[in-house]
């Protein structure tokens, strides 16, 4: 009798950002979020010269675990999942450990995107979600062998999850997801009316 085996997975990481660490209110994230993207002038200068849809705090604000009280309570609550996810990933640190190394705010309005691309100067990458209006877009992921079947016939559309070439996960604000860095992804079109999605991505590095 044949035996088929699936080799080779790409895990993915999802829970309530208050199942670990201190519990983080997401109306209060909001408002800091909204507050601090209203003060970064080089924030909103870097957004606006590199065609950013929104705002983004990436090349602008390196300290905000240390900037905000509310962002110092997320930074403790994801070292939690962090924390959790390389145990599911079975990894030996060898002796180092696995810190933050960047952490931002993400702030697209109606129309906005963000073209597929992978984090690779790090290892676990991920995002918290603050708010999700109706319309916000879903997290895209990619088989990260797609550009090795180029003769490959498409999949099925009802194929399973684990056979796709695409497979989107709808967030609810408060989640955080995870993924290994390597792992592409996007962010497609914001088709909410008039509404900001906003979310809090990171990347951790292994030292």
């Amino acid at each position: 009798m044949a035996e088929i085996r699936n080799l080779f997975v790409t895990p993915f990481y999802r829970a309530r950002l208050s199942e670990h660490g201190p519990a983080v209110d997401t109306a209060e994230l909001e408002a800091e979020c909204l507050a601090i993207a209203e003060d970064d002038e080089a924030g909103q200068r870097w957004s606006e010269e590199n065609d950013y849809p929104g705002y983004t705090s990436y090349a602008s604000l390196a300290d905000l675990p240390w900037r905000s009280p509310v962002f110092a309570a997320v930074k403790k609550a994801l070292d939690k999942h962090v924390a959790a996810f390389a145990d599911t990933l079975e990894w030996d640190l060898g002796g180092g450990k696995l810190e933050l190394e960047d952490l931002w705010i993400n702030i697209l309005p109606e129309g906005g995107t963000h073209s597929s691309h992978i984090h690779p100067h790090s290892v676990i990458s991920g995002t918290t979600y603050v708010s999700l209006p109706e319309g916000a877009s879903a997290l895209k992921l990619e088989d990260p062998r797609s550009g090795r079947m180029m003769a490959a016939p498409p999949r099925r559309k009802d194929a399973r999850e684990d056979l796709r070439m695409f497979v989107y996960m709808k967030p609810e604000p408060g989640e955080v997801f995870l993924w290994e860095s390597w792992l592409r992804h996007e962010v497609p079109l914001n088709l909410a009316d008039d509404e900001e999605r906003i979310s809090v991505s990171f990347n951790y590095k292994w030292v």
